[in-house]
Protein backbone atom coordinates (compact mmCIF):
# COMPACT_ATOMS: atom_id res chain seq x y z
CA UNK A 1 0.00 0.00 0.00
CA UNK A 2 1.50 3.36 -1.04
CA UNK A 3 1.66 6.46 1.13
CA UNK A 4 -0.82 7.99 -1.28
CA UNK A 5 -3.28 5.17 -0.75
CA UNK A 6 -2.89 5.24 3.02
CA UNK A 7 -3.58 8.96 3.08
CA UNK A 8 -6.67 8.76 0.90
CA UNK A 9 -8.12 5.68 2.57
CA UNK A 10 -7.63 7.06 6.07
CA UNK A 11 -8.83 10.53 5.01
CA UNK A 12 -5.78 12.00 6.69
CA UNK A 13 -4.52 15.52 6.15
CA UNK A 14 -0.96 14.58 5.16
CA UNK A 15 -1.46 16.08 1.70
CA UNK A 16 2.24 16.52 1.07
CA UNK A 17 2.53 12.72 1.11
CA UNK A 18 -0.24 12.49 -1.45
CA UNK A 19 1.15 15.02 -3.86
CA UNK A 20 4.74 13.80 -3.79
CA UNK A 21 3.61 11.28 -6.38
CA UNK A 22 2.31 13.19 -9.39
CA UNK A 23 -0.21 11.76 -11.77
CA UNK A 24 0.15 11.52 -15.52
CA UNK A 25 -3.12 11.74 -17.40
CA UNK A 26 -3.37 11.70 -21.17
CA UNK A 27 -5.70 11.04 -24.07
CA UNK A 28 -2.85 10.42 -26.50
CA UNK A 29 -2.20 8.01 -29.35
CA UNK A 30 -1.22 4.57 -28.09
CA UNK A 31 2.46 4.73 -29.04
CA UNK A 32 2.85 8.29 -27.75
CA UNK A 33 1.18 7.40 -24.47
CA UNK A 34 3.25 4.24 -24.05
CA UNK A 35 6.46 6.23 -24.51
CA UNK A 36 5.28 8.99 -22.16
CA UNK A 37 4.32 6.51 -19.46
CA UNK A 38 7.74 4.89 -19.58
CA UNK A 39 9.40 8.30 -19.29
CA UNK A 40 7.08 9.26 -16.42
CA UNK A 41 7.75 6.05 -14.49
CA UNK A 42 11.50 6.46 -15.01
CA UNK A 43 11.19 10.04 -13.69
CA UNK A 44 9.53 8.84 -10.49
CA UNK A 45 5.83 9.14 -11.24
CA UNK A 46 3.86 6.42 -9.49
CA UNK A 47 0.30 7.76 -9.61
CA UNK A 48 -1.47 7.23 -12.94
CA UNK A 49 -4.85 8.80 -13.67
CA UNK A 50 -6.99 7.55 -16.52
CA UNK A 51 -10.65 6.88 -17.36
CA UNK A 52 -12.72 4.50 -19.42
CA UNK A 53 -13.72 7.49 -21.57
CA UNK A 54 -10.06 8.14 -22.49
CA UNK A 55 -9.89 4.74 -24.20
CA UNK A 56 -6.30 4.11 -23.11
CA UNK A 57 -6.57 1.70 -20.17
CA UNK A 58 -5.20 -1.14 -22.33
CA UNK A 59 -2.02 0.86 -23.04
CA UNK A 60 -1.54 1.73 -19.39
CA UNK A 61 -2.11 -1.91 -18.47
CA UNK A 62 0.56 -3.04 -20.91
CA UNK A 63 3.16 -0.61 -19.57
CA UNK A 64 2.58 -1.16 -15.86
CA UNK A 65 2.50 -4.93 -16.37
CA UNK A 66 5.91 -4.71 -18.05
CA UNK A 67 7.28 -2.63 -15.17
CA UNK A 68 5.90 -4.96 -12.51
CA UNK A 69 6.98 -8.13 -14.36
CA UNK A 70 10.51 -6.80 -14.79
CA UNK A 71 10.79 -5.94 -11.10
CA UNK A 72 11.20 -2.21 -11.72
CA UNK A 73 8.23 -1.47 -9.48
CA UNK A 74 5.90 -3.44 -7.24
CA UNK A 75 2.13 -3.21 -7.47
CA UNK A 76 1.83 -1.51 -4.09
CA UNK A 77 4.17 1.27 -5.25
CA UNK A 78 1.67 2.26 -7.93
CA UNK A 79 -1.56 4.18 -7.42
CA UNK A 80 -3.98 3.73 -10.31
CA UNK A 81 -7.09 5.86 -10.76
CA UNK A 82 -9.82 5.31 -13.32
CA UNK A 83 -13.43 6.43 -13.74
CA UNK A 84 -16.94 5.25 -14.51
CA UNK A 85 -17.77 6.81 -17.90
CA UNK A 86 -20.76 9.15 -18.40
CA UNK A 87 -22.48 6.64 -20.68
CA UNK A 88 -22.32 3.99 -17.92
CA UNK A 89 -23.20 6.09 -14.90
CA UNK A 90 -25.92 3.72 -13.77
CA UNK A 91 -26.02 1.02 -11.12
CA UNK A 92 -26.57 -1.81 -13.59
CA UNK A 93 -23.33 -0.98 -15.45
CA UNK A 94 -20.91 -0.71 -12.53
CA UNK A 95 -19.89 -4.37 -12.21
CA UNK A 96 -19.33 -4.78 -15.95
CA UNK A 97 -17.29 -1.58 -16.25
CA UNK A 98 -15.09 -2.36 -13.24
CA UNK A 99 -14.44 -5.87 -14.57
CA UNK A 100 -13.46 -4.46 -17.99
CA UNK A 101 -11.17 -1.85 -16.43
CA UNK A 102 -9.42 -4.50 -14.33
CA UNK A 103 -8.91 -6.63 -17.43
CA UNK A 104 -7.59 -3.77 -19.57
CA UNK A 105 -5.34 -2.43 -16.80
CA UNK A 106 -4.15 -5.99 -16.06
CA UNK A 107 -4.78 -5.47 -12.34
CA UNK A 108 -6.36 -7.39 -9.48
CA UNK A 109 -7.64 -4.17 -7.91
CA UNK A 110 -7.99 -0.46 -8.65
CA UNK A 111 -6.68 2.00 -6.06
CA UNK A 112 -9.24 4.74 -6.66
CA UNK A 113 -12.39 4.63 -8.80
CA UNK A 114 -14.39 7.80 -9.50
CA UNK A 115 -17.81 8.58 -10.94
CA UNK A 116 -16.63 10.70 -13.88
CA UNK A 117 -19.68 12.99 -14.09
CA UNK A 118 -22.80 13.63 -11.98
CA UNK A 119 -24.98 12.92 -15.00
CA UNK A 120 -25.53 9.99 -17.33
CA UNK A 121 -25.65 10.21 -21.09
CA UNK A 122 -27.49 8.08 -23.59
CA UNK A 123 -25.21 7.40 -26.53
CA UNK A 124 -26.29 5.73 -29.74
CA UNK A 125 -22.60 5.14 -30.34
CA UNK A 126 -20.27 5.25 -27.32
CA UNK A 127 -17.35 6.07 -29.61
CA UNK A 128 -19.07 9.23 -30.84
CA UNK A 129 -19.83 11.78 -28.14
CA UNK A 130 -21.66 13.89 -30.71
CA UNK A 131 -24.60 11.47 -30.54
CA UNK A 132 -25.17 11.87 -26.80
CA UNK A 133 -28.12 13.20 -24.87
CA UNK A 134 -28.58 13.51 -21.11
CA UNK A 135 -30.41 10.71 -19.32
CA UNK A 136 -32.90 12.39 -16.93
CA UNK A 137 -33.14 9.23 -14.81
CA UNK A 138 -29.57 9.49 -13.47
CA UNK A 139 -29.39 8.10 -9.92
CA UNK A 140 -25.97 8.78 -8.42
CA UNK A 141 -26.93 7.21 -5.10
CA UNK A 142 -27.79 3.88 -6.72
CA UNK A 143 -24.50 3.98 -8.62
CA UNK A 144 -22.62 4.85 -5.43
CA UNK A 145 -24.10 1.89 -3.56
CA UNK A 146 -22.84 -0.43 -6.31
CA UNK A 147 -19.37 1.10 -5.99
CA UNK A 148 -19.50 0.46 -2.24
CA UNK A 149 -20.06 -3.22 -3.04
CA UNK A 150 -16.95 -3.17 -5.25
CA UNK A 151 -14.97 -1.88 -2.25
CA UNK A 152 -16.47 -4.62 -0.07
CA UNK A 153 -15.24 -7.36 -2.41
CA UNK A 154 -11.76 -5.83 -2.78
CA UNK A 155 -11.85 -4.95 -6.47
CA UNK A 156 -11.61 -1.24 -5.60
CA UNK A 157 -9.71 0.22 -2.64
CA UNK A 158 -11.23 3.71 -2.54
CA UNK A 159 -14.07 5.53 -4.30
CA UNK A 160 -14.72 9.15 -5.17
CA UNK A 161 -16.38 11.70 -7.41
CA UNK A 162 -15.46 13.93 -10.33
CA UNK A 163 -17.08 17.17 -11.52
CA UNK A 164 -19.68 17.13 -8.71
CA UNK A 165 -20.83 20.35 -7.00
CA UNK A 166 -21.45 20.89 -3.28
CA UNK A 167 -25.14 19.96 -3.40
CA UNK A 168 -24.42 16.75 -5.31
CA UNK A 169 -21.60 15.77 -2.95
CA UNK A 170 -23.73 16.48 0.10
CA UNK A 171 -26.44 14.20 -1.27
CA UNK A 172 -23.91 11.36 -1.43
CA UNK A 173 -22.56 12.14 2.04
CA UNK A 174 -26.07 12.10 3.51
CA UNK A 175 -26.91 8.69 2.06
CA UNK A 176 -23.67 6.71 1.78
CA UNK A 177 -22.14 3.91 3.81
CA UNK A 178 -18.61 4.63 2.53
CA UNK A 179 -17.73 8.32 2.23
CA UNK A 180 -16.11 9.71 -0.94
CA UNK A 181 -12.34 9.85 -0.51
CA UNK A 182 -11.62 12.14 -3.42
CA UNK A 183 -13.14 14.83 -5.65
CA UNK A 184 -11.51 15.56 -8.98
CA UNK A 185 -12.38 18.94 -10.51
CA UNK A 186 -11.07 21.48 -12.98
CA UNK A 187 -8.97 23.78 -10.83
CA UNK A 188 -6.41 26.39 -11.82
CA UNK A 189 -5.41 30.04 -11.44
CA UNK A 190 -8.54 31.27 -13.24
CA UNK A 191 -10.95 28.74 -11.69
CA UNK A 192 -10.04 28.31 -8.02
CA UNK A 193 -13.49 27.31 -6.65
CA UNK A 194 -12.66 28.17 -3.00
CA UNK A 195 -16.10 27.28 -1.58
CA UNK A 196 -16.03 23.81 -3.14
CA UNK A 197 -12.44 23.20 -2.04
CA UNK A 198 -13.19 24.31 1.53
CA UNK A 199 -16.32 22.14 1.63
CA UNK A 200 -14.29 19.09 0.66
CA UNK A 201 -11.59 19.81 3.20
CA UNK A 202 -14.22 20.23 5.93
CA UNK A 203 -15.62 16.81 5.00
CA UNK A 204 -12.30 14.97 4.75
CA UNK A 205 -12.39 14.71 0.97
CA UNK A 206 -9.07 15.08 -0.86
CA UNK A 207 -9.30 17.44 -3.85
CA UNK A 208 -7.50 16.69 -7.12
CA UNK A 209 -7.04 19.39 -9.75
CA UNK A 210 -7.17 18.59 -13.46
CA UNK A 211 -6.44 21.14 -16.21
CA UNK A 212 -4.24 22.76 -13.56
CA UNK A 213 -2.22 24.56 -16.24
CA UNK A 214 -5.32 25.45 -18.22
CA UNK A 215 -6.82 23.75 -21.22
CA UNK A 216 -6.48 25.19 -24.71
CA UNK A 217 -9.38 23.09 -25.96
CA UNK A 218 -11.66 24.19 -23.12
CA UNK A 219 -10.57 27.80 -23.55
CA UNK A 220 -11.44 27.81 -27.24
CA UNK A 221 -14.88 26.37 -26.48
CA UNK A 222 -15.71 28.81 -23.68
CA UNK A 223 -18.55 31.19 -24.47
CA UNK A 224 -17.73 33.68 -21.71
CA UNK A 225 -16.04 36.63 -23.42
CA UNK A 226 -13.99 37.77 -20.43
CA UNK A 227 -12.38 34.34 -20.17
CA UNK A 228 -11.21 34.56 -23.76
CA UNK A 229 -9.66 37.95 -23.05
CA UNK A 230 -7.58 36.72 -20.12
CA UNK A 231 -3.90 36.06 -20.91
CA UNK A 232 -2.75 32.46 -21.02
CA UNK A 233 -1.86 31.41 -17.47
CA UNK A 234 1.71 30.64 -18.49
CA UNK A 235 1.97 34.20 -19.86
CA UNK A 236 0.29 35.96 -16.94
CA UNK A 237 2.47 38.87 -15.76
CA UNK A 238 2.21 37.98 -12.07
CA UNK A 239 3.06 34.35 -12.80
CA UNK A 240 6.06 35.38 -14.91
CA UNK A 241 7.28 37.73 -12.16
CA UNK A 242 7.06 35.03 -9.48
CA UNK A 243 8.67 32.55 -11.87
CA UNK A 244 11.66 34.87 -12.37
CA UNK A 245 11.90 35.52 -8.63
CA UNK A 246 12.30 31.81 -7.83
CA UNK A 247 14.19 30.77 -10.96
CA UNK A 248 11.39 28.39 -11.90
CA UNK A 249 9.20 27.91 -14.96
CA UNK A 250 5.68 29.40 -15.01
CA UNK A 251 4.21 25.88 -15.00
CA UNK A 252 6.21 24.98 -11.88
CA UNK A 253 4.91 28.12 -10.14
CA UNK A 254 1.30 27.34 -11.07
CA UNK A 255 1.60 23.73 -9.91
CA UNK A 256 3.40 24.72 -6.71
CA UNK A 257 0.62 27.20 -5.90
CA UNK A 258 -1.97 24.42 -6.03
CA UNK A 259 0.22 21.91 -4.19
CA UNK A 260 0.97 24.41 -1.44
CA UNK A 261 -2.78 24.71 -0.83
CA UNK A 262 -2.97 20.97 -0.11
CA UNK A 263 -4.54 20.03 -3.44
CA UNK A 264 -3.35 17.12 -5.59
CA UNK A 265 -2.33 18.08 -9.13
CA UNK A 266 -2.51 15.99 -12.28
CA UNK A 267 -0.57 17.86 -14.97
CA UNK A 268 -1.38 16.39 -18.36
CA UNK A 269 1.58 15.89 -20.66
CA UNK A 270 3.27 13.42 -22.97
CA UNK A 271 6.33 15.66 -23.43
CA UNK A 272 9.41 14.13 -21.70
CA UNK A 273 10.92 17.52 -20.82
CA UNK A 274 7.68 18.78 -19.28
CA UNK A 275 7.20 15.53 -17.40
CA UNK A 276 10.63 15.98 -15.84
CA UNK A 277 9.97 19.64 -14.95
CA UNK A 278 6.48 19.06 -13.54
CA UNK A 279 7.73 16.69 -10.87
CA UNK A 280 10.43 19.10 -9.59
CA UNK A 281 8.31 21.18 -7.24
CA UNK A 282 9.70 20.35 -3.84
CA UNK A 283 12.94 22.32 -3.83
CA UNK A 284 11.24 25.71 -3.48
CA UNK A 285 8.30 27.32 -1.69
CA UNK A 286 6.12 30.28 -2.54
CA UNK A 287 6.05 32.95 0.17
CA UNK A 288 2.93 34.57 1.62
CA UNK A 289 3.08 37.46 -0.85
CA UNK A 290 3.30 35.07 -3.81
CA UNK A 291 0.36 33.06 -2.53
CA UNK A 292 -1.80 36.14 -1.99
CA UNK A 293 -0.97 37.49 -5.45
CA UNK A 294 -1.97 34.23 -7.12
CA UNK A 295 -5.05 33.85 -4.93
CA UNK A 296 -6.35 37.19 -6.20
Amino acid sequence: MTTVHKCIKNQMSCFISIIIFFIIMSQALDDVLESALNVALKSGYRHIDTAVAYKNEHVIGKVINEWISSGKVTRDELFIVTKLPPFSNRASDVDRVVEKSLKDLQLDYIDLFLIHTPFTVIAEDESNYGTMKIDPSTDNLATWKELEKQVDCGRIKAIGLSNFNIKQIQNVLDNCRIKPDNLQIEHHLYLQQPELVDFCKDNGIVVTAYSCLGSKNNREKMAINWAKELPEMLENEEVLSISKKHGKTPSQVLLRYIVQRDIVVIPKSTNPERLALNIKLFDFELDAEDMETLKN
